[in-house]
């Protein structure tokens, strides 16, 4: 029966270098963390160009594309660190550097574009609620391809399963698993990139967006962890990974009942 599943034998590495070559190659986590900033910045100058965001010139725009960059690598990295790997930090503290070999939290990297927003708000003299809607709206593309890079790379591996889909990962064991991963990919990932593509041209009240975003990823991201080995541990119950979204999950509520609240007051 084990022959009937697909045995994942995928190399990390999309593009291998020359022996002696300071990098082995190009890794598809790379790849995929450049392709969701690409689509971010497409979406942003498209979205720029018609007079949707917040943003006042094509400085603005780059700007804050390299401040995404840097709040989402440098938060994601972190927050892996800090709330999945503290011990591995601690035996070797050069792990932080080594990006390309996985380990970006998505919890961090929300941290990460919380605080360039409200950087770019405040330096610009904009609606925090406003560049949050648009940061939140250019977020899923990147999220999918960072799924399909776990994959990819055979990480954050499914439970055993024997669902017809199921995949063996060689490293984790003769074992068919759900692939977690692609269930990541679809829940926090393309289904709410076309659920904010939809919306986001739409006249809503500031805040509205980004926590209707907050919520559709915190709802997939609780559900596929119950697909996925829970390798961090369990938190009050909670897997690691369920625990840690229960905040974002309490901001997209705040942030859609003050877009809510904020509206009814100009209204008045």
């Amino acid at each position: 029966m084990l022959l009937a599943y697909w045995v994942h034998h995928l190399d990390p590495v999309a593009i291998h270098f020359p022996d002696g070559w300071f990098l082995k190659g190009v890794h598809w986590y790379g790849l995929a963390y450049a392709t969701g900033f690409l689509i971010a910045a497409l979406l942003l100058h498209q979205w720029r160009v018609r007079q949707l965001t917040p943003l006042q010139s094509a400085q603005d725009e780059s700007n804050l594309i390299t401040a995404i960059m840097m709040g989402v690598v440098l938060g994601g990295r972190l927050g892996h660190v800090l709330l999945y790997a503290h011990a591995e930090f601690l035996a070797d503290p050069l792990m932080v550097f080594r990006v390309w070999q996985g380990g970006m939290a998505s919890h961090g990297g929300f941290l990460g574009i919380i605080l360039v927003a409200a950087w770019f708000a405040k330096t610009r003299r904009v609606s925090f609620l406003k560049v949050g809607d648009l940061l939140c709206a250019m977020a899923p593309a990147g999220i999918f391809f960072g799924r399909i890079a776990n994959f990819i790379n055979a990480e954050l591996v499914g439970r055993p399963s024997d669902v017809a889909w199921a995949v063996i990962f060689p490293r984790e064991g003769n074992i068919p698993r759900h692939p977690s991963q692609l269930y990541e990919a679809l829940g926090e990932g393309l289904i709410p990139f076309l659920w904010v593509y939809w919306r986001y041209p739409k006249k809503l009240p500031a805040g509205q967006l980004a926590g209707e975003f907050l919520i559709i990823y915190a709802c997939a991201r609780i559900i596929t962890e119950a697909f996925r080995v829970p390798e961090d541990g369990f938190i009050m119950g909670l897997t690691a990974g369920q625990f840690w979204t229960l905040p974002l999950l309490i901001l997209g509520l705040t942030l859609i009942l003050i877009s809510q609240f904020k509206s009814k007051d100009v209204a008045r």
